[in-house]
């Protein structure tokens, strides 16, 4: 996959409403969004009907119907449209889009793939998972989480290589994609019950130097206090053993946020 070019900031307003309409027509014709609320804003039925319109009116029809639904929600739609029209051809054509909702529909298409096997399914969206594109990434472990917690074992076990990767995506992929609880997503109840279950995971990055990463363990290890603080509270005492390392010290400070130490 050709990799966007990373995004210069540019100044946004406080919400959808306060994005110029000439910005917006940017937006829904494949421009990519420079801010969340960028992503927020764009009109999917608009962006298909330019990135897609061999899919036909009656698709782009729903899309527009449906366009009160949440995002993640809308995500999945598009996706389901676009695979069922346009096949594994339309995903190889799509994932290197310049719209970064056009890549994030790519990966919800990998999400939809039928009857395929784990390892497979995480190669397909680790280029995804690796994109220039803050919102990429994201849609990249939403869209194949659930199929990472109904088979967790193997997902665990595929995932480990990915945290000594050079990419500090990838290795940040590894540790957001299993969240025991995470954002606008389903909880995995297995890790919320045994979080150790992932210290295969967590270990390799207790000292990852890279902030992206570190924010990632951390909040991991935040949501697990939610349900098990004692057990949160016993990996922090034993990474804050001997000389941690400063990323190390970010890691657990923010970990223990709010249960303390």
């Amino acid at each position: 996959m050709s990799k966007a070019k990373p995004l210069a900031p540019k100044p946004a307003g406080r919400g959808v409403k306060d994005i110029a309409r000439e910005r917006l027509a940017q937006l829904n014709a494949g421009e990519p969004a420079a801010t969340l609320t960028e992503c927020l804003a764009v009109d999917f039925a608009a962006l298909m009907q330019v990135v897609a319109p061999q899919v036909g009116a009656d698709a782009i029809g729903t899309m527009r119907a449906q366009a009160g639904l949440g995002i993640s929600r809308r995500m999945a739609l598009a996706a389901y449209i676009l695979g069922e029209r346009l096949g594994a051809e339309g995903f190889e054509q799509l994932k290197s889009h310049r719209s970064d909702t056009v890549r994030g529909w790519a990966c919800f298409m990998v999400g939809a793939m039928p009857e395929m096997a784990l390892r497979e399914r995480l190669d397909r969206i680790r280029p995804l998972a690796d994109d220039a594109h803050f919102g990429v990434r994201e849609w990249a472990w939403l869209a194949v989480r659930p199929h990472l917690a109904a088979e967790l074992g193997e997902a665990l076990q595929l995932l480990r290589p990915w945290t000594g990767d050079a990419s500090e995506r990838i290795r940040r992929f590894a540790s957001e994609s299993l969240r025991p609880r995470g954002g606008w997503c389903a909880h995995i109840a297995a890790l919320k019950s045994d979080p150790g279950m992932a210290l295969p995971i967590l270990e390799p990055l207790r000292a990852d130097p890279a902030v992206y990463v570190q924010d990632s363990v951390a909040n991991w290890l935040n949501d697990a206090s939610k349900d098990r603080p004692d057990w949160v509270r016993g990996v922090c005492a034993r990474w804050f053993a001997g000389k941690p390392s400063a990323a190390t010290e970010r890691i657990c400070k923010r970990a223990l946020r709010s249960i303390g130490p």
